[in-house]
């Protein structure tokens, strides 16, 4: 038996979350599930849109999945845990729950349309630092400035961590992302220790890209690429130009994970202007607690539901209007289920 929380968002949240844990359920994997709200509707219902009662139970369970959050814009209340004031629920639970890295697939499915074939990448994001730390200031009324920070340790970190993963999956290659050509002492900094725990793991190829010749790879021939390592703020562009090499951030699931902690949510918002109306494509947060399966050591419940989602898709028919077809977000769902359970 598996505790999992579960945060059902904002806008789509709730309609695509209950599809994800219709699907686990159908899989036969025990979950219990702890519901706890964070997001807008909180924030206006109470002015605080992150409660402890979040903290609380991910510290209980240690496996959280989350539905997409919504931040209003401006200073409308503040997402605080503490002392501290971050810009967005998501990146507050990032940062006070230690989830160092994020990581996010990109990978061609069929019957969804995308200029590229055979693509199949996976992501390496830091999490934790970069110019993600927020620390900015007016210098004058003209000026302003952001400290990008870069340190040894949490470089070292996920790189060690990308290449784990890799040794469990089968994974070959790992490529190192960076601007050391200009940011000598930061991205030098990010490369080097790259490149010294890769000697650690002479099994694999290793490489090294500057970011702006990565981009232009990606768009040219992205099935190339095997897994990328990447400081934040670059891991955070990279993840989302990779989802729209396989089909847009519909399809785009993701992970951020802890020395003891993760949280699974898709890389999709909260789309409040079809909440309510079975228009979501449920298929990117599926994908996230495929993850979370993976995650938990039930690859064969994993296996089957990537399967049968696979199927689905390849049929065409009962799937969501954004992936050409006329189902509801929980006729897609639906149709995953009767393939898990034939």
């Amino acid at each position: 038996m598996h505790r999992v929380t579960l945060i059902p968002g904002d806008g789509i949240g709730p309609e695509v979350t209950q599809s994800a844990r219709d699907v686990v359920d159908a899989s036969g994997v025990a979950i219990t599930w702890e519901v706890v709200e964070a997001g807008m509707r909180v924030g206006n219902a109470d002015g605080n849109p992150l409660p402890s009662a979040v903290f609380e139970s991910i510290a209980r369970n240690k496996i959280a999945v989350k539905g997409p959050t919504q931040t209003p814009f401006g200073d409308a209340y503040p997402v605080q845990v503490g002392d501290r004031i971050y810009p967005s629920v998501a990146i507050a639970l990032r940062k006070e729950l230690k989830l160092f890295v994020n990581v996010r697939p990109a990978r061609n499915y069929p019957g969804i349309k995308s200029r590229f074939e055979n693509v199949d990448i996976m992501i390496f994001r830091e999490n934790s630092e970069d110019l993600y730390i927020g620390r900015e200031r007016m210098i004058d009324a003209d000026t302003a400035e952001a400290i990008k920070i870069i340190t040894r340790g949490a470089s070292e970190r996920v790189t060690r961590f990308a290449f784990d993963y890799m040794q469990r999956t089968g994974r070959k290659k790992l490529t190192a992302v960076h601007k050391s050509n200009v940011l000598k002492l930061t991205d030098g900094l990010f490369l080097r220790s790259a490149e010294k725990v890769a000697k650690e793991y002479p099994a694999f190829e290793f490489d090294a890209r500057v970011i702006d010749a990565l981009s232009m790879e990606l768009v040219i021939k992205p099935e190339t690429f095997d897994c990328l390592v990447l400081p934040n703020l670059y891991g955070d562009i990279i993840s989302d130009l990779a989802a729209g090499l396989v089909g847009g951030l519909g399809v785009a699931p993701g992970a951020n994970i802890g020395t003891d902690c993760a949280m699974f949510e898709a890389v999709h918002g909260s789309a409040p202007d079809i909440a309510g109306k079975d228009m979501a494509n449920p298929m990117a947060l599926i994908l996230s607690v495929v993850m979370m399966l993976r995650y938990l050591g039930e690859a064969n419940a994993a296996d089957r539901i990537d399967a049968a989602l696979t199927d689905v898709l390849r049929e065409g028919k009962q799937v969501t209007r954004d992936l050409g077809g006329t189902a509801g977000t929980r006729g897609m769902t639906r149709a995953i289920i009767d393939r898990i359970k034939a």
